[in-house]
């Protein structure tokens, strides 16, 4: 494969980084996750850490390429969320560790994708987004409905209301998988948390998948600290990951 990655996980101006992110790859596929904490409840860090190594074990031990990438992406995850449950048992509900996730595996030249929560996958192409995930949240519910606009969104009351995550209830949470994205050469794939996309729009994003001289570490850098001064000084944990194809 022929890949350029990147990420950046900033504290912005929180007292702790309950964000995680990691890219794993060998020369026939490629796990990227990026994780959300939820700082409302107790060890958010710990959510985090616990689903990535989950997420990190059960791609390291398939053999690659992975034959069943939906299949694979929602065992995964529905391990990850029950490796969460534990870390509350015995807990009342509001002191449940709890995340948000979004993960994508890349493999002979598709990407398949899969999230829980408000983190999200863009798919880049030229200068579009032309695909992103929908989040489990309250005002895509009322956006999906028509009661409220796509511009109306950010600056709604209710905006960070998650209506699933990894973790909480045992019960596993509502994860929506993509089809197979077929991958053209300089589509980028971007995964990030909501401290990136909430202060950021589409077009921001697509800088990404445009010819330019800096690496796409440097590109992604100067995105994460334009979102945290967006929101500054209250800026949240910003998070994301990313990669670029290229044919062969």
């Amino acid at each position: 494969m022929q890949i350029e990655t990147a990420d950046v996980s900033l504290i912005g101006h929180r007292e702790e980084n309950q964000d995680r992110v990691a890219i794993a790859a060998d020369e026939s596929a490629v796990l990227m996750a990026v994780i959300d904490g939820m700082g409302g409840h107790a060890e958010g860090a710990r959510a985090a850490e616990t689903a990535l190594a989950t997420l990190l074990e059960a791609f390291w031990q398939a053999p690659h390429p992975i034959f069943d990438p939906l299949g694979f992406l929602h065992l995964s995850l529905g391990r990850a969320h029950d490796e969460v449950v534990k870390l509350g048992a015995g807990r009342g509900v509001e002191a449940r560790p709890r995340a948000t996730c979004a993960v994508c595996l890349v493999q002979d030249s598709a990407a398949y994708w899969a999230h829980v929560g408000d983190s999200r996958v863009y798919q880049l192409r030229q200068s579009q987004v032309i695909e992103r995930t929908r989040d489990h949240s309250h005002v895509e519910v009322l956006l999906r409905e028509g009661l409220i606009t796509e511009a109306e969104v950010q600056g709604h009351p209710m905006r960070n209301y998650v209506e699933c995550c990894l973790g909480g209830d045992a019960a596993l949470p509502e994860m929506s998988l993509s089809s197979r994205r077929r991958l053209k050469s300089g589509d980028v794939l971007l995964l990030c948390t909501d401290g990136l996309w909430s202060n950021l729009k589409d077009q921001d994003f697509a800088r990404l998948a445009l010819p330019s001289p800096k690496a796409l570490r440097e590109s992604l850098a100067e995105l994460g600290a334009e979102a945290v001064q967006a929101s500054a000084p209250y800026s949240d944990n910003t998070s994301a990951a990313v990669l670029r194809w290229q044919a062969l």
